[in-house]
């Protein structure tokens, strides 16, 4: 096509006019990646990710574990408990993520995704090879079909951001374009869809999909379903006519010939089970159970081997939590001191051997936090309207949490306790403490496991050195939850995910509208404006510098706030193999990935 003199000039007025009347003028290239901020990590013609081994044999059995039962083998709908392992490897999203990145996306079934700056909306290419394991085409009314179903018998989370779609497209065949509603734009929206599984609209159309069953589903992925032994055993085989097996995103990985899940009763059926060698890896987060468990002939003469593998993902927040709609939580400073009270040192040497790491961020250990780093620029920029609430110090440095000796004593924090308590107004009287009016300091803490009352007890007796009567309640889980949804609690023990690339999830953990819609994350309560400007920069931001300046500025208004005592983190992945396990040297961002495991032997 002959390209005229002028033409740049012509269209740059047709897009302001187009701009003023309204009119759609978002453009867009076809790409072979899409990452949440910037560009992706991999170039075009890349041959495989890093924590891959290429040359990886292909063959045996991995035998894996889960612990309790399953009565279905749907993990897309509501009802039931769904075996391990289809979502994983039976069916198939548009897109393969990266787990060398905080969030990207690469083709799978889609070879090129196409969405504009604002993100308002995305077009996926699907791959005219792409196969079913029946061995029919992967096209767009797959794709549509699929929205479609999901957005209504999916999945809360299916319904939620599928709900977003206000308009499908279909070019052609193998072309898909979703627009999203302009009124509530979201950036992730693209990546979400990127991940979506796809169905078989000639298998699922005539069928109650949202009904439990333990019939084989059928989608595009490296394995087909095998045999099923409900509620104890799912085996999965490698479908030897599997489409992509050849592509840059699966290359080195899928290596197993078959995978066996095996169901156990309880934790301590399936250590058993594996002592004797009846799977080959185990994962493992009591610290008991890693530092002294592994005594057995296998580990010591070598044929079992322990990992600790470092990931470079966030802690996550695990904490007691403070309701402040409680009166008694109402006041920050009493919320500050109570953080005193908890005596992590002694609780890590005696109930935990020595095992963890205090939490000193609401995303420690990555990038995106806040503690031992001065506040930016750029973060006191953010942060300007709201300098009244957020703590000098953790604005300096970032939150530091208390320390003590490590002998049970703890006498420096539980002063600095009561110094802070008497500035909110408490006064020790008869051995308790007491407001004004005379009324002692008395809460309760609702749990749900032994675990969780072994250390609310032990914070507990911490708490009755100062004078605070804390009540330990455990209930069974109904109740618990009911309890813990309606926000029926003076103070739980709760832990909040946290990945490189947090996302809208952070106004349902903390924001505003949260603080009383049952059913949130918002466990404290938080109200707090600094919080929800944060979040707001955080879903705004364009580049990943801006995003991890807010995600700062966000963990320091959040830290300010006192709403936890902030617990502990297992610093390591900590993973036992049987030897005929092997693993590439390099792990991801994440961790480590079995699916990048091989066999020999």
């Amino acid at each position: 096509m002959r390209v005229f003199p002028g033409k740049a000039a012509i269209w740059t007025v047709l897009s302001v006019f187009a701009a003023i009347l309204g009119v759609e003028a978002a453009q867009a290239d076809p790409s072979h990646g899409i990452a949440m901020h910037g560009k992706p990590l991999y170039e075009p013609g890349f041959t495989h990710f890093s924590y891959a081994n290429p040359d990886a044999p292909k063959g045996g059995t991995l035998r894996l574990a889960a612990t309790g039962s399953f009565d279905s083998l749907n993990p897309l709908i509501v009802r039931g408990t769904a075996g391990l392992g289809v979502r994983e490897h039976v069916l198939e999203s548009l897109m393969a993520r990266s787990y060398d990145e905080p969030f990207s996306l690469y083709g799978l079934l889609a070879e090129s995704v196409e969405t504009p700056e604002d993100r308002s909306w995305v077009s996926f290419r699907l791959r005219e090879e792409a196969r079913f394991s029946d061995g029919e085409p992967v096209t767009a009314e797959d794709v549509i079909f699929t929205i479609k179903l999901l957005r209504e018998k999916g999945r809360p989370n299916h319904r939620y951001y599928y709900s977003k779609v206000e308009k499908i497209e279909q070019p052609d065949a193998h072309t898909v374009k979703l627009i999203f509603d302009k009124e509530n734009i979201d950036r992730e929206m693209p990546l979400i869809m990127g991940l979506m599984p796809i169905l078989p609209k000639h298998v699922y159309e005539e069928t109650e999909f949202d009904r439990t069953s333990f019939d084989k589903m059928t989608g595009s992925g490296p394995y087909l379903v095998k045999e099923v032994k409900p509620g104890t055993r799912i085996t999965y085989k490698r479908n030897p006519d599997y489409w992509g097996k050849d592509l840059a995103v699966n290359r080195g990985l899928n290596n197993a010939d078959r995978i066996i899940y095996d169901y156990f009763r309880d934790t301590n059926a399936s250590f058993e089970a594996f002592k004797a060698g009846l799977y080959d890896a185990r994962p493992e987060a009591d610290p008991a159970r890693w530092t002294s468990g592994f005594d057995f002939p296998a580990a010591q003469n070598g044929e079992v081997r322990q990992l600790s593998i470092k990931a470079e993902t966030p802690s996550g927040m695990r904490g007691f939590v403070f309701n402040t709609r409680r009166p008694i939580f109402a006041d920050k400073t009493v919320r500050k001191a109570l953080t005193y009270a908890f005596d992590f040192e002694w609780a890590n040497k005696n109930l935990f051997y020595g095992a963890y790491e205090r939490v000193q961020s609401y995303y420690d250990g990555s990038e995106l936090s806040s503690h031992g780093r001065p506040a930016s620029a750029e973060e006191r920029a953010l942060l300007a309207p709201y300098e009244d609430v957020i703590d000098p110090e953790i604005m300096k440095n970032g939150y530091s949490a208390p320390v003590s000796d490590g002998s049970g004593g703890n006498r420096e924090n539980r002063r600095k306790a009561l110094t802070l308590l008497q500035e909110a107004g408490w006064r020790v009287a008869d051995g308790a403490l007491k407001n004004a009016e005379g009324k002692p300091f008395t809460f309760e803490i609702l749990v749900v496991s032994p675990d969780d009352e072994r250390l609310a007890l032990n914070y507990a007796n911490s708490l009755k050195s100062i004078g605070i009567q804390a009540n330990v309640r455990n209930v069974e889980s109904s109740q618990y939850e009911q309890r813990r949804q309606t926000f029926d609690f003076d103070m739980i023990l709760n832990f909040w995910f946290a990945s490189l690339s947090p996302g809208n999830e952070q106004s349902f953990y903390w924001g505003s509208e949260a603080a009383h819609a049952q059913g949130s994350r918002n466990y404290m309560g938080a109200k707090e404006p600094a919080i929800d400007a944060m979040i707001s920069a955080m879903l705004e931001a364009r580049t990943r510098e801006d995003f991890v300046t807010a995600i700062r500025a966000l963990d320091r208004a959040l830290l300010s706030g006192y709403y936890v005592v902030p617990l502990y983190y297992q610093p390591k992945q900590w993973v036992a193999l049987w030897d005929k396990v092997k693993m590439p040297e390099k792990s991801s961002l994440y961790g480590y990935r079995s699916d990048a495991w091989w066999i020999e032997e």
